[in-house]
């Protein structure tokens, strides 16, 4: 009966310790080989789509070219982002991976946003890049990259990246996340949908409300 109580604490302590290393992983471990997504399947979704028969499964279920091509720059932020995660991508489910492709014109930005779900690790291949992030202390951290050089965001702090350079800039993010998530702050704040209302958004922001409603009108769907 001692020894039972002796153990007792370090088999609590031991348990908590286990949830709670658990709780801090980006995606939970997959449980087999494979899990090609079936995103039409219509069953509930929790951490991951459901899987393809096996016998449906194919060598393209693990091929995607999606990033080979260059993105499309004519918008109000002179970039693109061409995302290879598993909604585009079914044969990452599971594996707790994705990329985006990023292109970003001279002068273009890719705006402030988090992704609530993974790490971004950002490697230059083309051009040169300001890259920064902001932590919960409010504190900015930033550097400008040239090809081959690489940055990383902790998960779910907001970032960007702007180019610098008077050429146009090609980087490669990766994610420990199969969906990473992005919450993109300006999109997010000035053009949800039901819209938040103006007279919030002018407190938080200390503006007139005539501020907020003519921002608003550019993010307007």
């Amino acid at each position: 009966m001692e020894l039972y109580y002796t153990k007792r604490p370090f088999l609590l302590f031991l348990s908590f310790t286990l949830l709670l290393v658990a709780s801090t992983r980006a995606d939970p471990d997959s449980l087999q080989d494979l899990c090609v997504a079936d995103l039409g399947a219509t069953s509930v979704v929790v951490n991951g789509f459901p899987c393809k028969p096996a016998s449906n499964v194919t060598s393209d279920d693990f091929f995607f070219a999606g990033l080979s091509m260059e993105g499309n720059t004519s918008n109000i932020f002179a970039s693109n982002v061409t995302a290879a995660n598993v909604l585009s991508f079914p044969g990452l489910n599971t594996l707790g991976v994705s990329m985006n492709r990023v292109d970003v014109a001279p002068g273009g930005l890719n705006p402030p946003h988090s992704h609530p779900r993974a790490t971004e690790l950002i490697i230059l291949l083309k051009g040169r890049l300001l890259v920064g992030f902001i932590s919960t202390s409010n504190q900015f951290f930033s550097k400008v990259l040239n090809p081959g050089e690489m940055f990383v965001v902790p998960k779910g702090l907001i970032h960007f990246q702007y180019n610098v350079g008077d050429k146009k800039a090609f980087a490669i993010t990766t994610f420990d996340s199969q969906l990473p998530g992005v919450v993109i702050a300006s999109t997010t704040l000035f053009g949800s949908t039901p819209a938040i209302p103006d007279d919030v958004l002018a407190k938080a922001f200390q503006v007139d409300q005539k501020v907020v409603t003519a921002i608003k009108s550019k993010f307007e769907r």
